[in-house]
């Protein structure tokens, strides 16, 4: 059972939080939903409060398969100043492991720290000029695979996002099977 991280923080986007969570548990994935703040409660950007199952830094040294980041602002600002957070997506590139970001965490998080300079990326629209600083491609795709980093644009494109890593983990039936009941089309 492939073991996933989602880090939140204060301001995450919940549309893109809750779909990672709820598609990888589907899937089967072993799901840990970890606060970077200093709390296990957590509020998001249109101000629902959610539960982490831990603080990141008590499941900071477990190894990985997937590390997936929910954008919202400022909610990938307090993830990008983690600097645990930030150490655990390095040792995640470096050994070759799944890493997923969405929406403003593609350039908020993994460009401003300098993590995805040689990838071809997407992520939000108010963020790619930004992200074309810091990436070899940025992309208007709504989902993109490059390697062992997966991006998507926005809430509108999270479940497409969310079954791409499903796929990634599990491979693509397993992500129309997860699809299927769901009654996704043409992810």
């Amino acid at each position: 059972m492939p073991r996933v991280l989602v880090p939140i923080a204060d301001g995450f986007e919940e549309i893109e939080a809750v779909t990672l969570v709820d598609v990888l548990r589907r899937a089967e994935a072993d799901v840990t939903l970890a606060s970077v703040m200093p709390r296990r409660q957590v509020t998001a950007s249109r101000g629902v409060a959610i539960q982490a199952d831990c603080l990141l830094d008590e499941c900071a040294d477990i190894g990985w398969d997937l590390v997936a980041l929910p954008g919202g602002m400022p909610g990938a600002a307090h993830l990008a100043d983690s600097v645990t957070l930030i150490r655990l997506l390095e040792a995640q590139l470096d050994a070759g492991r799944w890493l997923g970001a969405i929406c403003a965490a593609p350039a908020v998080v993994l460009g401003r720290s300098g993590l995805i300079g040689d990838f071809r990326a997407t992520c939000h629209g108010a963020f790619r000029e930004e992200l074309r600083q810091y990436v070899r491609e940025a992309s208007d795709e709504p989902v993109v695979r490059d390697r062992n980093l997966i991006t998507s644009r926005a809430p509108g494109t999270a479940l497409r996002f969310s079954l791409s890593l499903v796929e990634a983990l599990y491979g693509r039936d397993a992500a129309e099977s997860v699809a299927g009941p769901m009654c996704v089309e043409n992810f």
